[in-house]
């Protein structure tokens, strides 16, 4: 590790993110609810409490960001920055801005989209890109075209954003995969030497552990469109930080990280497509929802969900190791091993109906589609 980002500068600058985002939570929630930002439960929505207030996301970026910029200080020279925090920073608050617009005034798809792009379009000029694949066999690399570079980097940013918005569904649920996919992307950097990405996946960590106590069941704020999509971009541009040293197999590591968010997504996709529904519109039949009915009450489907995400984010780990035509066949079999779970717990059923509330829920955070 540098000698200027030694373990002390990461505990610092984890310590300054939980606390900064612990107590910045309750003044955000005091906020939202001057501002009228809370929520309204809707026919497709699980959440029966009104008025719980939104933007929870505000206290997620104060810690990420102030969390940063301490351990920026602390590191001092030794860190390169090579402009990622700028990209951080500036398209954090792209997507902070719209958020919080959508909390208050609900946006348009159109309008979020664009957002996204742009904060995508930020982080592609600061260095955020992937711009080559290495074939594991062969260890050829292959170099993208510029405009393929910024298609590719572009779709990643805006679906994991899109995929962390749409699993945040309940009490809790966002924030705690957001962290652990975090942990696990902040350790795939390490392992990488890229040690601004292990100082923002830690900072990130330490956020949404100081947001959680108050997002967890039964929830006092939500994260609102404010936060479950500015987890969703940091966690995309995480990613990218791990990738630069990967070859094209192992870039299976952030998306095995990511398998949650990304399952759903494209199960919701696939299941309004048959529908032939717009793929934006809300139901109540993603995941989480399948996990809710199982489980009988939201505390359970949550904690099931985190212990899913752990698994793929251990095996995504176990992956940094592998080579050539084993991790091929590894990756075969993850593949076979997944399209099982989800099928024995019913996923693929969800495609023709939606499911029916669970009894006794009364603190659900289900603003989301």
């Amino acid at each position: 590790m540098d000698a200027g980002l030694g373990i002390g500068t990461l505990i610092a600058a984890f310590v300054v993110a939980v606390g900064v985002a612990a107590a910045g939570t309750p003044i955000v929630s005091r906020l939202a609810r001057a501002l009228g930002v809370v929520d309204q439960p809707g026919d497709r929505s699980v959440n029966e409490r009104l008025d719980v207030p939104l933007m929870g996301g505000i206290a997620i970026a104060l810690g990420v960001f102030v969390g940063l910029g301490a351990g920026v200080v602390l590191a001092g020279r030794e860190l390169h920055l090579s402009g990622h925090l700028e990209a951080i920073w500036i398209g954090g608050l792209l997507i902070l801005g719209i958020g919080v617009y959508d909390d208050r005034f609900s946006a348009s798809a159109r309008s979020k989209l664009f957002f996204q792009v742009a904060a995508a379009g930020v982080a592609i000029f600061f260095g955020f890109r992937i711009g080559h694949f290495t074939d594991p066999i062969s260890e050829t690399t292959w170099i993208l075209p510029t405009w393929l570079m910024v298609l590719v980097t572009t779709l990643w940013i805006v679906g994991i954003t899109n995929a962390m918005n749409l699993i945040d569904g309940l009490d809790g649920l966002c924030t705690g995969v957001g962290g652990i996919i975090a942990a696990t992307l902040a350790i795939v950097c390490w392992q990488g030497g890229e040690w601004v990405g292990v100082l923002f996946g830690v900072t990130l960590v330490g956020a949404t552990l100081g947001f959680l106590p108050f997002n967890f069941s039964p929830a006092r704020i939500f994260l609102g469109d404010t936060g479950a999509l500015f987890i969703g971009y940091t966690l995309s541009l995480l990613a990218l930080e791990g990738y630069r040293q990967l070859s094209l197999l192992t870039f299976l590591v952030p998306i095995l990280a990511l398998a949650v968010p990304l399952l759903d997504t494209g199960l919701s996709v696939l299941r309004r497509l048959r529908r032939r529904e717009n793929v934006f519109s809300a139901d109540r039949a993603h995941m989480h929802h399948r996990l809710l009915q199982f489980q009988g009450n939201q505390r359970s489907a949550v904690l099931s969900t985190y212990f899913l995400t752990a698994c793929f984010c251990v095996i995504a780990l176990s992956f940094t190791n592998l080579r050539g035509y084993v991790a091929v066949v590894v990756v075969f079999v993850v593949i076979l091993l997944t399209l099982r779970l989800l099928r024995n717990l019913g996923f693929f059923e969800m495609d023709s109906a939606e499911l029916p509330a669970a009894d006794g829920e009364s603190g659900v955070e289900g603003q989301k589609g």
